[in-house]
């Protein structure tokens, strides 16, 4: 190393030191040295998982091969085809995949931003199945059959919403609106295209909640699909807090460390509290909705978002099913979409997972769940003239147990009371 840059170096480190520090050099080198190389490891360990776990999760442009192949060969429809296979309006961006079968990418379509949401076979899962047989991602689009009138389709859809939805005087005209949804042309018919693809859609759960919900104020906006791949609204936060602390750092960070910055870097309370108020909104919505109830079955901070005006957006609904469907897993009674799941992507996993979180919601409803995630989230930092009422009033809400159908008017009480509290402190400032 040439004379003049050691010289350089060494004033950078060593002259803001003082002479006393400078006495004890070589121990503080050693401390220094082991610091920067114990950085440097954490860093590139950082750096090498989060690689890993991209090349692992991030497969989209498997997804996206498939579904445009499909769409040439006319298997499969939707709004959403052109751009993404024609004109490349439609683009995939940010990975934002926690699984390698369930895709999920930040996109812009038309300069818009977007979520994109697709599912891919696990090639793990294919080893060993003979060549001749058919892939799973073609029996995915293998129903309606050819030579399925209209009136037949109508009725396919029927049967399986009220499997999944349970019996509501309404579903005829749910049925009406996939209809309309399915047809991408406008035209007033539905190929047999565009029923296979919106027939596949149907068996996501996320997907058949925003077609349900879809009126609703706190559910992101259904913009269009292609086969099973569809598109919807960006929320921009996509967890109530400001930060998530990536995968591979969890079994480092203790928990009261990232919970501490949790709180230092969520919105400020009042906005805390209008998000809340969107929150028990949704709470609402959901209870007695005009396609039947419907449970939160992981009420976890990274389900729910909010947008720029800090109104309360739900960022995921995978986590959320009919009342109906849960009660008949309950039961021990198979999903009755399973039938349909020949491809075994969405189906039985999201029957299984609902299954385990929903076993507990013949005591716990709803609201209880979401007060329990509320009181972390409402207490920190709250105004002191308050804090009193909003703690008894969390208390009361998390001992909530029992079906809310069967205890509608506490379940309401409790809910009111507690929107009321948090409007008072807010309204008629410039967070209400």
């Amino acid at each position: 190393m040439p004379r003049a840059l050691r010289r350089l170096l060494h004033l950078m480190l060593f002259c803001p030191l003082s002479k006393g520090l400078q006495s004890r050099l070589p121990a503080i080198k050693v401390k220094y040295l082991l610091l920067a190389w114990l950085g440097i490891l954490i860093v590139s360990w950082i750096v090498y998982m989060q690689y890993a776990s991209y090349a692992e999760l991030c497969r989209g442009h498997v997804c996206q091969m498939v579904i445009c192949d499909h769409y040439r060969r006319g298997i499969i429809s939707g709004s959403s085809c052109k751009a993404l296979c024609d004109q490349k309006t439609l683009t995939l961006h940010r990975c934002m995949s926690t699984s390698s079968t369930h895709q999920v990418y930040i996109g812009l379509w038309k300069d818009r931003p977007v979520v994109i949401k697709c599912g891919i076979e696990d090639p793990g899962n294919m080893d060993g199945v003979p060549d001749t047989l058919p892939r799973p991602e073609m029996s995915l689009f293998d129903k309606p059959t050819r030579g399925t009138s209209m009136d037949e389709f109508k009725e396919m859809l029927h049967s399986f919403l009220k499997a999944n939805l349970g019996e509501q005087p309404s579903l005829s005209a749910l049925v009406d609106r996939v209809i309309t949804l399915a047809d991408v042309n406008q035209d007033g018919k539905v190929s047999l295209a565009e029923a296979k693809s919106i027939w596949a859609l149907l068996h996501i759960n996320e997907f058949l909640l925003m077609v349900a919900l879809q009126e609703k104020e706190h559910t992101p906006k259904l913009l269009g699909f292609c086969g099973d791949l569809y598109v919807t609204e960006r929320v921009i936060h996509s967890s109530l807090y400001g930060l998530e602390v990536p995968q591979q750092l969890k079994a480092v960070i203790p928990e009261a460390l990232a919970s501490s910055l949790n709180h230092w870097l969520a919105p400020s309370w009042p906005r805390r509290a209008r998000i809340t108020i969107g929150l028990l909104e949704f709470v609402e919505e959901v209870f007695h909705g005009s396609y039947g109830s419907f449970l939160i079955c992981d009420a976890s901070p990274h389900h729910v978002g909010y947008n720029t005006k800090y109104d309360c957006k739900m960022a995921n609904l995978r986590s959320v099913a009919s009342e109906a469907m849960v009660r008949a897993f309950l039961k021990g009674r198979r999903c009755e979409s399973n039938a349909d799941c020949t491809y075994g992507r969405d189906c039985t996993a999201t029957c299984d997972r609902l299954v385990r979180q929903c076993n507990t919601e013949v005591v716990q409803p709803n609201l209880a769940k979401v007060c329990m995630l509320l009181q972390d989230y409402l207490l920190f930092g709250a105004p002191s003239d308050l804090r009193g009422d909003l703690e008894k009033q969390l208390r009361t809400c998390v001992t909530l147990s029992g079906l809310a159908s069967q205890m509608e008017v506490h379940h309401s009480l409790v809910l009111n009371n507690l929107k009321t509290l948090l409007w008072k402190k807010i309204s008629n400032t410039q967070y209400s």
